[in-house]
């Protein structure tokens, strides 16, 4: 048995690969002779990702006055590197198919994975921060050690999910119990092993603990924080419909009133219908 979250990651067939795409726009974008008219060739080599980030572009994600008619204009109105990002989070859905309905009902999963990545973002405008793509990404990809571990470990899954569900307590316990690791410590070292930023790494290695953050606290508190809400709000579900506790520390380091919560609550509720829409249209098995 996998006693390890590294030994996980680190079986050559139990680890799936790093979208395509953004290896090919992380590529386009460390060139520093690409032009936006190249990006948009890049994303426009992939019909099914075009369509998705017009229509993502299009929704109350972004409420742009005029609609987008080109992934040409999108890339300029977006920026580059956001729509990378972008690119990043509606095309890992395709990496992870053929999980069992018995674990997990994969709709539900990205619905609670797309309202984490809204929420977080929507929390990241509030605070005024740069590139809220950047947290729509560690929102939306903050459980996936626990569809790594559903797909290549699914006779444990499914014992861990039994465990939490006999004893009422939190599935992450279970997956430690079970396991001997839990999913946020498989999601970050797959991350890691794809090669992507340190903080998206670190918000999903400590989204159930934030305050273990060193080198990005606020991307970790950011993603804790939207878990919750999401989760409240009942928004799907990766497994464990507990609302999380909250970490005070973590909803401190964001510097909101708790004022804002009922508006940030109605954004989320607003957007994630539209969103969601715009990700999964199309997609089997989600």
């Amino acid at each position: 048995m996998v006693r390890s979250a590294q030994a996980l990651v680190n079986d050559a067939t139990a680890t799936p690969s790093l979208p395509r795409i953004y290896q090919r726009l992380t590529a386009a974008l460390d060139n520093p002779r690409a032009s936006t008219g190249h990006i948009a060739d890049v994303i426009g080599d992939d019909s099914g990702l075009s369509a998705r980030l017009l229509r993502l572009v299009n929704s109350a994600f972004y409420s742009f006055p005029t609609k987008v008619e080109s992934i040409a204009h999108a890339v300029l109105l977006v920026g580059t590197e956001q729509i990378r990002d972008l690119a990043l989070a509606t095309s890992v859905i395709r990496t992870f198919k053929g999980i069992s309905a018995d674990l997990v009902d994969m709709e539900s999963f990205w619905l609670h994975s797309i309202a984490t990545g809204v929420t977080a973002r929507i929390l990241a405008t509030h605070r005024r921060e740069a590139n809220t793509e950047r947290f729509f990404v560690a929102g939306m990809l903050h459980d996936v050690g626990r569809l790594l571990m559903y797909a290549k470990l699914p006779g444990e899954a499914a014992e861990a999910l039994r465990q939490a569900r006999q004893h009422g307590g939190p599935l992450l316990a279970a997956e430690r119990e079970v396991f001997g690791f839990d999913h946020s410590a498989a999601g970050a070292l797959l991350l890691d092993a794809w090669g992507l930023p340190p903080g998206l790494v670190e918000a999903v290695r400590c989204h159930h603990a934030p305050q273990e953050a060193r080198r990005h606290p606020v991307d970790a508190a950011v993603v804790h924080v939207a878990d919750v809400i999401a989760t409240a709000l009942e928004l799907g579900s990766s497994g464990d419909d507990a609302v999380p506790r909250l970490c005070g520390p973590a909803w401190e380091r964001l510097g909101l009133p708790a004022s804002a919560l009922d508006a940030i609550a109605e954004q989320t509720e607003l957007q994630v219908g539209d969103v969601r829409g715009s990700i999964l249209a199309g997609v089997s098995g989600a």
